[in-house]
């Protein structure tokens, strides 16, 4: 049996940036039965918590997007807890979900999966090919293992699990925490203070010369429904835009876009990441999808966004 708009869909992490994305798109469909659940109503953590919400609920669809998420500075500074609580929270669901017979699931990856010089565009092909990027390995590995998980359950179980890699994203609902943020908000946040406080400058990490690609989180959630509706292959896929451009430029773009006065200083002490991360989304542009949101238009919209929320100090777990 096929989706329906009837159909019991669970979207764990319904409250972060791409899992309210997803459940944006989903609601913009039409589906009707949707499930989400807070950490403190259901811990993914808690295997027990798990296999209960699952006994009950009796999802027939799952879109697994919660997890443990954060830029270089967390990542660096956290691998412990970046590697166990991801592996935790995927392992839980996705047992949980082949044991209780979901028609299908669909895990959220990310592009930090390849290799630190692997070619460019990054291929699906790539993965496992070289070493990792050191800043966020510990996410990378638990990411691995989850697209592993649900491959190796195909094979053995005949589930219907399939995985999708997306780029950088952004967009409504993003973290803006400073210690926690990845690159695009984390720009918001700093120019935006910059701006109120007016101080003359505003310091970025690195050389501002690695080269990134980004993805409206609202072209996400409409790419993973696409995917849940018409895509069922072992292989993962790369989810993005094509919209590529240095974090020099980015720092540039949203420094006009607050209309921050001042000057950007450039920190070489601190790392830069991967050189560039750019996928190749050819595979599902083939199938029929493509983006829809500007860069420029995005990074206004989150902008506005980060206004609506700045009083409230936005969640780093998700």
């Amino acid at each position: 049996m096929s989706l329906t708009l009837d159909s019991k869909i669970y979207v764990a992490g319904h409250h972060g940036l791409a899992g309210s994305a997803i459940w944006r798109s989903l609601q913009h469909r039409g589906y009707r039965n949707l499930i989400g659940k807070r950490s403190r109503e259901v811990d993914l953590r808690d295997a027990q918590a798990v296999e209960a919400f699952f006994a009950s609920e009796r999802p027939e669809y799952v879109f697994l997007a919660a997890a443990k998420v954060g830029g270089i500075k967390a990542n660096n500074d956290l691998p412990g807890e970046f590697l166990l609580n991801n592996l935790t929270i995927q392992n839980h669901v996705i047992d949980a979900a082949r044991r209780h017979g979901v028609r299908k699931l669909l895990f959220l990856g990310s592009s930090c999966i390849y290799p630190r010089l692997a070619p460019q565009p990054l291929k699906e092909e790539y993965l496992l090919s070289g070493p990792l990027e050191p800043t966020n390995q510990w996410y990378a590995i638990a990411k691995i293992a989850g697209i592993k998980l649900c491959q190796a359950y195909r094979r053995q179980y005949g589930c219907d699990f399939i995985s999708a890699m997306p780029t950088n994203l952004y967009g409504p609902g993003d973290n803006y925490d400073p210690l926690g943020s990845h690159v695009l908000p984390a720009m918001i946040r700093r120019f935006h203070e910059a701006k109120v406080s007016g101080v003359p400058s505003v310091t970025c990490w690195g050389t501002g010369s690695p080269l990134r690609e980004f993805l409206h989180s609202d072209d996400l959630g409409d790419a993973l429904v696409f995917l849940m509706e018409n895509y069922s292959d072992e292989e993962f896929i790369n989810v993005g835009s094509n919209q590529e451009l240095s974090i020099r430029e980015l720092a540039e773009q949203v420094s006009r876009i607050i209309g921050y006065p001042g000057t950007i200083h450039w920190d070489s002490s601190q790392p830069d990441g991967t050189p560039r991360k750019l996928m190749d989304s050819s595979r599902l542009h083939a199938l029929g999808w493509s983006p829809k949101v500007g860069i420029e238009d995005g990074i206004r919209g989150a902008y506005q966004d980060f206004l609506r929320i700045a009083p409230n100090k936005p969640e780093t777990t998700r």
